[in-house]
């Protein structure tokens, strides 16, 4: 496995790489509006993040080809999705935040009606790019698979509905069953696309494919649990956005359910089991390995 000093430069690489094609998109607008729209857009686009869904991505697809360029526009597209969805997440018929990575949400910024649009723009803007990388494609078939998992995991099927879910339990003490299915739609389906659309992409087969959505499925509910024992122990500085909200709003978390060390316990074990998953596959795993167990060691 990597030094931690040379996998914090390695991954910073590869961040930058990624953004950089990233922002070719919605650089000018051929009006005034579409301009306006672009700017919404881009606010929430660029605000940072640590690319961590797109990354999966791409290294899922070099784990299984020598090179992740025809896999670019998927990862993209994910973090479109994704900043699309913490856009409506933040509104005011949502969770109502004023603060994300550090900065004012953009319903704060644009106004709440721009926010929307700015969401729905990227979230149809990913399809379309999806859609015109699969017609250029030599690999065709792989293409509208990994199309059709990330749309998949994306909507009705997995993280509109674990929005609903929430919303639906919001106020509602609920038990652990209901919790996993939660974050197994909301948070863990758009990192089970990332490993599963990027697998595809890099000519995985079927029983590898399966191994990497396990993976995915691991650190999707341990990314999770984090999040709920950050917003105890974190702070705002670091996390982003404003600690201790979980309790405030009298949400049930997974430290309020089974208790603190017990949630870094499961996170711990749901962590090893994904390494181990990807210790046994006959790739150089190294760098996933490493990103997989950064996440656990986020300032707990």
């Amino acid at each position: 496995m990597t030094d931690n000093t040379g996998f914090s430069a390695e991954l910073i690489n590869k961040k930058q790489t990624f953004e950089k094609y990233l922002y070719t998109y919605f650089r000018d607008g051929n009006s005034t509006y579409q301009t306006s729209l672009f700017q919404a857009m881009n606010y929430s686009l660029e605000a940072g993040g640590k690319r961590l869904r797109p990354i999966f991505l791409l290294e899922s697809a070099l784990l299984f080809d020598s090179s992740y360029e025809k896999a670019l526009p998927f990862a993209a597209a994910l973090e479109m999705i994704h900043t699309y969805s913490l856009i409506h997440d933040d509104l005011p018929a949502m969770d109502n935040d004023d603060l994300r990575r550090g900065k004012a949400t953009n319903h704060i910024v644009y106004g709440e009606a721009n926010a929307i649009l700015a969401g729905d723009a990227l979230l149809n803007s990913a399809h379309t790019i999806m859609i015109e990388a699969t017609m250029k494609s030599a690999q065709m078939e792989k293409a509208v698979k990994a199309s059709y998992e990330i749309s998949t995991r994306a909507g009705a099927h997995g993280m509109i509905v674990g929005q609903i879910a929430d919303i639906a339990n919001e106020n509602v003490a609920m038990d652990i069953n209901t919790l996993n299915y939660i974050n197994d739609k909301k948070t863990g389906a758009l990192i089970e696309a990332a490993f599963v659309a990027g697998s595809i992409l890099g000519g995985a087969t079927e029983d590898e494919t399966r191994k990497m959505r396990k993976v995915a499925q691991n650190i999707g509910l341990s990314f999770q649990i984090i999040d709920d024992i950050l917003d105890i122990e974190g702070d705002t500085e670091i996390i982003g956005k404003p600690a201790g909200s979980d309790a405030k709003n009298e949400k049930t978390t997974y430290p309020s359910l089974i208790g603190l060390q017990e949630s870094k316990n499961h996170a711990i074990k749901l962590t090893n089991e994904a390494i181990d998953i990807l210790k046994d596959l006959p790739y150089n795993t190294d760098f996933l390995e490493e990103l997989v167990n950064e996440m656990l060691s986020r300032k707990l």
